[in-house]
């Protein structure tokens, strides 16, 4: 059985307040035209479809047209879908039973009655049955009211006892869509900028990966970058598109598994996604980042980091006329590199103006006017008043 792996779609994400709608819709093609090409017996979605738990009418549009699109293909390919942390479940779930009459399975809630269980898809192939179980990203509370007192104290207690209620035969083939935290022995997944605030200060929604490596494929979604969790066949897919700077040498890719009999080993291929704007970064004197631009990347998404030891004259400008997504710009240089360097005393602890105008200085790479520092110092005057 071929199985396409996707996640974190983020469907209506901006980078830095610059819409990726085309690119998003980019990727979206380019994964039917794969589903075309490559025939897939079935379509995992992991999670994180949207961006935010309110998806706007211009993100709704482009999911309905990639399901449309998907439906088209025939013979009908089914596609599995769950809510990540980003989704809003009733929104997602919205119009789940048409959907489901055309091989659209979404699971967006997990169960909140003791009568309700895990959606559970069957699927045939030239080996059998492959049961694909539909777990939601939850939480402790979503699911603490289904057992005993003390049974769900966290993550992965919650998880393990959802799945413990499944009664899951394991000497068939399951495959387990899951939108979690997983880790193994406490070693994490490498984690990206896009992803961080997502994940819980001190580990709280920590997953052993123990929990579901019985599975003979768990499809994960959460976490951006493509990686597995301590055995191939448990599986991070990892985001369609870059996200944040710090994915820049990410390889994105549709993770096609194939799943041959029960313990065969699984076969798992990147598809590579060719984005229509890279983000990166720049880096060096302006000189040699405004020479750097050509044709082919003053389009692309940058972050841009001036090492000039003498500020240049409104830089910013000058690289807006050569490049056209600047995303930030920083500067390192000994006098950044100072401001930042304690003291033998201890560190160096400025006052509110005097941390305002470096703040200001480092974005804008030039000083405040008399009429800014005016303002921002009635601004800080009220507030001190008001402590």
């Amino acid at each position: 059985m071929r199985i396409f792996h996707l996640s974190d779609l983020h469907i209506g994400k901006q980078l830095r307040y610059y819409s990726l709608k085309e690119n998003q819709q980019a990727a979206l093609t380019q994964i039917v035209n794969l589903a075309k090409e490559r025939r897939p017996d079935v379509i995992l979605l992991c999670g994180d479809i949207y961006d935010r738990s309110v998806p706007s009418g211009e993100a709704y549009a482009i999911f309905d047209g990639f399901l449309q699109e998907l439906a088209e293909i025939t013979p009908r390919i089914p596609v599995l879908i769950i809510a990540g942390n980003h989704d809003n479940p009733q929104r997602l779930s919205y119009a789940s039973s048409f959907l489901e009459k055309h091989q659209i399975y979404v699971a967006a809630e997990t169960p909140a009655k003791p009568e309700e269980y895990l959606k559970k898809v069957v699927l045939q192939d030239e080996h059998g049955e492959v049961n694909f179980y539909l777990l939601p990203f939850l939480k402790p509370g979503y699911v603490r009211h289904l057992f005993e007192e003390g049974v769900v104290t966290d993550y992965e207690s919650a998880v393990r006892a959802v799945l413990s209620r499944e009664q899951i035969d394991f000497g068939k083939r399951n495959v387990l869509l899951s939108h979690q935290f997983y880790t193994n022995q406490g070693q994490k997944p490498e984690t990206c900028d896009s992803e961080q605030t997502v994940i819980h200060v001190g580990g709280l929604d920590n997953i052993d990966v123990s929990v579901i490596e019985q599975f003979d494929y768990a499809a994960l979604g959460h976490i951006h970058g493509p990686q597995m969790v301590k055995a191939p066949h448990i599986r991070y897919c990892g985001a369609p598109l870059k996200y944040s700077v710090s994915e820049e040498f990410h390889k994105k890719a549709v993770t096609m598994v194939t799943l041959g009999a029960k313990h065969q080993e699984i076969r798992i291929e990147s598809l590579p996604l060719v984005p229509i704007q890279e983000v990166r970064r720049e880096r060096g004197l302006l000189k040699e980042i405004i020479g750097r631009a050509t044709e082919e990347n003053c389009h692309d998404f940058i972050s841009v980091t001036l090492t000039d030891e003498k500020e240049p004259y409104r830089p910013k400008e000058q690289l807006e006329e050569v490049y056209d997504f600047i995303l930030e710009l920083r500067v390192d240089n000994t006098r950044t590199r100072n401001l930042l360097e304690p003291e033998e005393e201890g560190e160096i602890l400025l006052k509110p103006m005097e941390a305002f105008r470096a703040f200001y200085q480092e974005m804008q790479s030039q000083p405040m006017s008399e009429e800014e520092e005016k303002i921002v110092a009635e601004i800080l005057d009220h507030f001190s008043s008001t402590l």
